[in-house]
């Protein structure tokens, strides 16, 4: 059995990922694809060589939830059951190789015992946890350094992962899909020293049923946007139950001013949110409602991070700087002063606990339960509620904008989000994975950071930086009003 003697329903994009040894290799796409039944038959080609592949996945109770049947039925349409046999647990090739099952969230610790392991192939990769790829990855023990053959005179060992985005914190995204992101989105491929990246979808796979279509068209007439786009555009889930910020509207707002054809004109601002020990700090950088970068640190002492924060906020030049005095950051307050010392930058702290701002001016709701305006002390417990709400309205309002609405529009009601920002996928992440906690007075609040973590949902320390930025600042620009040519105003 090779490549070239059998019918392989692999597309020239996945059979990229043959072309030269490497230690990952990815396949990534939403429905449709074909990417599991090619790599699928690229582990029975292997298996035919003579190569031991171990098949995982996180969730596996029994040998029904691996690939094992998808193969066997593989066999058979390849016509290559006679180099196969095909046993209830494992097949073996009649060449030397075999391939076998393991599930990782039960079995984890016995991966470390795998020896002579060619490819490891994990299926549904964006189910894999943290522990898992931290226990597994090591599994694999020889090294690919420079794509060259090992002094054994064999290829080195390789890990396969399929998958369909889920969260972009989702361990294998943060591993690895996050470096790729901006180059698969650009050309569909990526490539460094560790690895091989591929995006397929459904439009790449010449073998795309009727039934299926069917089904796609269906879904793009009925479901959300961000759902289809996530069942089959392959991009990430990046929503929770009761989440104050739907995907479809992140999206909407990346470019907005350059889709609606606004400037970035008004005061420039840096917001820092210091987090707590343990967290990634971050910054965010703002002209006008414009938000032209967002970065976040893994520096664990809280000094050196806020000289991150500032050295980045020195560079940018803005007219004010805020930082979250809630927690740790309520001692920052010399170290920030004096870091500005000189500089014709306004510093103001932010405390989200604190009741909400401008207590008695009016709220007006848009698109919201609350159906009536109410004051600001009425609608939200807290600073914090508040400005993630403006943040909410003002990106409900640009999804509006760039995706319904055909009518003159006050660029200063909406944001936009600069697709230039290396983290970009991370903070749709963070920002669409807020969710809403209702309480007995009625007032919009959301749940903390504290309550977030024990969901398992990290935490939003670049949303925080963002939604720091929603505070009002008085500005002395003309309103600048966006008209549509050929649309009704």
């Amino acid at each position: 059995m090779s490549s070239a003697a059998v019918d392989l329903q692999a597309t020239e994009k996945l059979t990229w990922l043959l072309s030269k040894p490497k230690r990952v290799k990815i396949a990534v796409g939403g429905r449709g694809s074909q990417k599991s039944t090619a790599v699928g038959d690229f582990m029975l080609m292997f298996a035919d060589c003579g190569d031991r592949i171990c098949c995982t996945r996180e969730f596996q109770n029994s040998i029904d939830d691996s690939v094992h049947e998808s193969l066997r039925q593989e066999i058979e349409r390849l016509g290559a059951s006679a180099n196969f046999t095909v046993m209830a647990n494992e097949i073996k090739a009649h060449s030397g190789g075999e391939i076998f099952y393991k599930g990782l969230a039960r079995n984890i610790t016995s991966l470390k015992s795998i020896h002579g392991v060619n490819k490891l192939w994990i299926e549904e990769g964006e189910s894999v946890s943290e522990k898992s790829l931290r226990v597994l990855t090591p599994s694999i023990r020889k090294s690919a350094a420079d794509n060259v053959i090992d002094i054994d005179g064999e290829k080195p060992p390789e890990i396969w992962i399929t998958m369909n985005r889920g969260s972009s914190k989702d361990a294998i995204s943060k591993k690895y899909l996050k470096r790729a992101e901006a180059s698969l989105a650009k050309t569909g491929f990526y490539e460094d020293d560790l690895m091989m990246v591929v995006e397929v979808n459904w439009m790449d796979n010449p073998w795309f049923p009727p039934e299926l279509e069917q089904e796609r068209l269906d879904d793009l007439a009925n479901l959300p946007r961000a759902e289809y786009d996530h069942i089959w555009e392959g991009k990430y889930s990046d929503t929770v139950d009761n989440a104050i910020i739907e995907p479809e509207w992140f999206d909407a707002c990346i470019d907005a001013h350059i889709k609606l054809g606004f400037d970035a004109v008004g005061q420039e601002r840096v917001a820092y949110d210091p987090a707590d020990c343990g967290d990634h700090k971050a910054v965010a950088y703002s002209h006008g409602v414009v938000i032209k970068d967002v970065q976040s640190t893994d520096a664990g002492r809280i000094d050196t991070a806020t000289d991150w924060a500032t050295s980045f906020a020195i560079d940018k030049k803005p007219d004010t700087f805020t930082w979250d005095a809630d927690g740790v950051g309520l001692g920052l307050k010399r170290q920030i002063t004096d870091a500005f010392k000189g500089k014709k930058v306004v510093v103001e702290s932010f405390r989200g606990s604190e009741g909400a701002d401008n207590p008695k001016q009016i709220y007006d709701p848009i698109n919201s339960e609350v159906k009536k305006p109410k004051t600001n002390k009425d609608a939200f417990l807290n600073k914090r509620a508040q400005y993630y709400w403006m943040l909410r309205d003002r990106m409900l309002r640009t999804y509006l904008a760039v995706e319904k609405e055909k009518k003159a529009i006050n660029p200063d009601d909406l944001i936009s989000f600069s697709s230039s920002i290396e983290q970009l996928q991370a903070l749709r992440s963070e920002l669409c994975r807020i969710p809403r906690k209702y309480n007995g007075s009625g007032r919009i609040q959301l749940m903390s950071k504290p309550e977030m973590e024990k969901l398992g949902i990290d935490s939003p320390n670049m949303g925080d930086a963002v939604m720091m930025l929603m505070r009002p600042i008085e500005v002395n620009d003309e309103v600048e009003t966006i008209n549509f040519a050929g649309w009704n105003k």
